[in-house]
């Protein structure tokens, strides 16, 4: 399945991939992918300000958990960062990792971790209208789409987000 712009244009794989995760993960507010670094960026918003016992313990795990993946996988993670910041009475959490080593099964576990762990205060979009095969088919995408910008070194930085139930990607 190839995504177009309205026009018919086919949508680059960088693109593809950032609408793919922002329709699979509605827990993810917003998605960057930037070429020249070779790094994604999921950031996670959390409706409440966090203390930063409570953000360093969830750091430690988050980054123990992904370590622990990429053992299991017998690989090494080249890029993980793990940020916050605190808008008004919201938290942000970006997790920045590289393209090379990321998978959707990563992003899957992620994006679980924040649901268990904050799962009264993540926000995220209703994607209740999405079947379970709709859901599997956005998985594979974004697998094929990470495989795809692995070897491509031409792109843009690039922004996705929801904005009132829809995904607005933007060159940076």
């Amino acid at each position: 399945m190839n995504l177009k712009y309205k026009n018919g244009e086919e949508v680059s794989d960088s693109i593809g991939l950032l609408i793919s995760i922002l329709v699979r993960y509605p827990e993810v507010g917003s998605t960057n992918f930037d070429p020249e670094t070779r790094n994604l960026t999921l950031t996670y918003t959390i409706s409440k300000v966090l203390g930063e016992e409570t953000l360093n313990c969830f750091k430690n795990k988050l980054l123990s958990c992904i370590q622990a993946f990429h053992f299991l996988q017998n690989k090494r993670p080249f890029m993980v960062e793990i940020k916050d910041s605190t808008y008004d009475k919201l938290t942000m959490l970006e997790v920045k990792r590289d393209v090379e080593t990321i998978s959707h099964k990563e992003i899957n576990l992620i994006t679980s971790l924040m649901q268990q762990h904050f799962s009264d205060y993540l926000l995220a979009d209703d994607n209740e209208s999405f079947l379970e095969e709709d859901l599997e088919l956005q998985e594979e995408m974004i697998g094929h789409m990470l495989e795809n910008i692995k070897g491509t070194t031409i792109g843009k930085k690039l922004i996705a987000f929801r904005e009132e139930g829809r995904v607005l990607v933007f060159n940076k």
